[in-house]
């Protein structure tokens, strides 16, 4: 049985301890050394950074996240034993686990430290796929030559340099494809690194539940429930015929994921769909100068991270969340696509303007879709408003100096508000 020594890398026949170092951090499978699919999900990647950077906070619950009347981000694993976990709402959290330390998040910080990350798979294969600042695919299929390494090898040699070099660990799913890649980076987390073979994909499918399949939330769920259908079992008893007749284009993806059959690639290149941003009131807000003042804010943070992709986009959307959570959203699809901040938040303010509810709401948020690139847009302006052209040099301007002097060297009044 082929086995690899997390700790020095060392490949050998199975046994329970490495013969080379003594550890007994080893993983074995038949097929350990010719998979080559891999998705890699850094372990409570938020709460771990703060950890790192506050070595004081080591043995303490941290959950990352708003205020009070917010949600929790991610927690630590000290925070998770207590039943805390991501978008639950604050309040709830710290009723679990009240002694936690809260820590609002820095999403700045976390970037910077992902693209570190990122680097670290960049050396291994071009074929790097994030789905968010600390996960991705990895496609090492013919790797080896140039690293004079088996994939496993250099997926553990990643974690390794992770924790030596940024002080984080990350959990490893090995696999002939990502649908089985991401499912098993989740079985022994954290520090974990788990493989599912081809020999074995069904009767590791056998009796698990539906939602074990990415993008199945509760109301997908609540579907296929509805039809009988709870387990991959419920699943391979469906024709794929009934199964896309029932659940449309998900049918058919539904009747091959049963089979552990995904043939998607790993794609160096997704395109972005949205960019957007919110955030969550301590307390309930109706007053309207009030949410002005987070709107710019939330345009600006949209914007400045459009620019820094190259991006822009010609769909504006405003979102609000009820005090008791119903989530009003209004869209509006401008004649141009846009990367100014001064553009979408004209927008956004006109469609704020004809909400008629009075509130109050506990969220607001902005975004931006029908992504472009940013050579397609602004290109002519308002025609309508003389002024367009002048503000959007100006925005220009302090966009240059914001980067030589920092975020604070110019600020907007109506973002003190």
């Amino acid at each position: 049985m082929p086995t690899l020594c997390r700790d020095c890398l060392t490949t050998f026949d199975a046994g329970s301890r490495c013969p080379a170092c003594r550890s007994p951090r080893t993983v074995s499978h038949p097929e350990l050394l010719t998979l080559s699919i891999a998705h890699m999900d850094c372990d409570a990647f938020y709460a771990s950074v703060e950890k790192r950077d506050d070595p004081s906070l080591r043995d303490r619950p941290v959950i990352v996240g708003g205020a009070r009347r917010g949600v929790v981000s991610t927690a630590c694993y000290l925070a998770r034993i207590k039943g805390v976990r991501s978008a639950m709402p604050m309040f709830q959290a710290l009723k679990l686990c009240p002694e936690a330390v809260v820590i609002k998040p820095r999403g700045s910080h976390y970037a910077e430290v992902s693209r570190h990350i990122r680097a670290l798979m960049d050396e291994l294969t071009p074929a790097v796929e994030p789905l968010s600042l600390d996960e991705a695919f990895l496609d090492l299929t013919g790797t080896e030559r140039l690293h004079h390494a088996r994939p496993a090898v250099l997926l553990a040699r990643l974690a390794r340099r992770m924790e030596t070099e940024l002080g984080l660990t990350a959990s490893i799913g090995l696999s002939h494809n990502k649908f089985l890649a991401k499912i098993a980076s989740d079985l022994d987390k954290p520090r974990g690194f788990s493989v599912i073979g081809r020999a074995d994909t069904a009767t590791f499918l056998k009796g698990k539940p539906v939602r074990l399949i990415w993008g199945v939330g509760a109301a997908t769920q609540a579907a296929l429930e509805g039809a009988g259908i709870r387990t991959f079992d419920d699943l391979l008893r469906w024709d794929r015929k009934d199964l896309g007749l029932r659940f449309g284009a998900m049918g058919d993806r539904l009747y091959h994921l049963a089979r552990g059959e995904d043939r998607r690639r790993v794609s160096a290149h997704e395109p972005i769909k949205s960019i957007s941003n919110e955030t969550t009131f301590d307390e309930d807000i109706s007053d309207r100068d009030l949410l002005d003042g987070h709107l710019w804010r939330l345009s600006e943070k949209v914007t400045d991270r459009a620019k820094a992709r190259g991006l822009a986009g010609r769909t504006v959307t405003l979102k609000l969340r009820r005090a008791n959570f119903a989530i009003l959203t209004r869209r509006e699809t401008l004649r141009e696509p846009t990367q100014m901040a001064g553009t979408l938040y004209r927008a956004v303010r006109e469609l704020l303007d004809h909400v008629t509810e009075p509130g109050p709401f506990r969220l607001i948020g902005v975004g931006l879709s029908d992504i472009v690139p940013e050579a397609e847009a602004d290109l002519t302006g308002d025609l309508l408003d003389p002024g367009a052209a002048k503000r959007a040099r100006a925005e220009r301007a302090a966009d240059r100096i914001r980067a030589r002097f920092g975020s604070d060297a110019i600020v907007k009044g109506r973002s003190l508000r």
